[in-house]
């Protein structure tokens, strides 16, 4: 769960940057931000479930791995129909995907604490 935690925390320091881009008045960040931000937070999202299946998660992990796996599919809704197409992304579904992947980040430091 830390190593887990550690890609989270990483991808989430891109889509932070991500997010100061598109709300600077980019309609995107650049293509090399979004992949690496997918490829950290994919990364995390497979660590999570091989914990998951191999030695068990806590009640809080077992939530945080929930709310990333949305978390995971509206970020992957985003890149495919908006991001790959060149149209500018939409700061609603922006902002959902954050509120849902913060909250799982949260969520996963709590476990990883013991709280």
């Amino acid at each position: 769960m830390q190593a887990a935690a550690i890609l989270f925390g990483l991808a989430a320091a891109g889509g932070l940057i991500m997010a100061f881009i598109r709300w600077g008045g980019a309609p995107r960040p650049p293509d090399w931000l979004a992949m690496g931000h997918g490829l950290l937070a994919a990364a995390g999202l497979t660590l999570l479930i091989q914990a998951a299946c191999t030695t068990g998660l806590p009640v809080l992990g077992q939530a945080a791995l929930g709310l990333f796996v949305i978390a995971a599919l509206g970020g992957a809704f985003i890149n495919l129909r908006y991001h790959a197409r060149q149209l500018p992304l939409p700061k609603a579904w922006v902002v959902v995907h954050a509120l849902l992947a913060v909250t799982a980040f949260v969520l996963l430091l709590a476990a990883v604490f013991g709280y």
